[in-house]
């Protein structure tokens, strides 16, 4: 069993920046792949950026990327998403999550959230 914490959501301004972090228990396998997902009310969750956890390599959805950095430290099971140049667009509530692949189907372990609100 694997069980995530997310934490450092929070209100900023357009332009401004915020990190949100990760706190897993529990063992993540090598082969996993730790994933952001946001969702707004009415709309489905949807693929923000993953890291494999072995490797260290990253993906991000086109509307993020270059603006959003997603890291992690294995020795202490923890991840980060640092993201800049926040736009209104961008508030939702964040997930982290624990599985594979990029739909959120496939991804088995989840946090409860942190609510994100970017301000025009």
């Amino acid at each position: 069993q694997v069980q995530l914490v997310e934490s450092g959501g929070g209100l900023v301004q357009a332009g401004g920046s915020l990190r949100l972090s990760c706190a897993a228990s529990g063992r993540i396998f090598g082969n996993f792949a730790m994933g952001w997902f946001r969702q707004t009310p009415g709309k489905e969750r949807e693929f923000v950026a993953r890291i494999n956890w072995s490797a260290g390599t990253t993906e991000y959805a086109d509307s993020v990327k270059g603006r959003f950095t997603n890291s992690r430290d294995t020795a202490k099971n923890t991840m980060s998403l640092q993201m800049n140049s926040l736009k209104p667009e961008d508030t939702a509530v964040y997930y982290c999550a624990a599985g594979s692949g990029y739909d959120p189907r496939g991804y088995s372990y989840w946090g409860q959230g942190t609510q994100v609100t970017v301000s025009s």
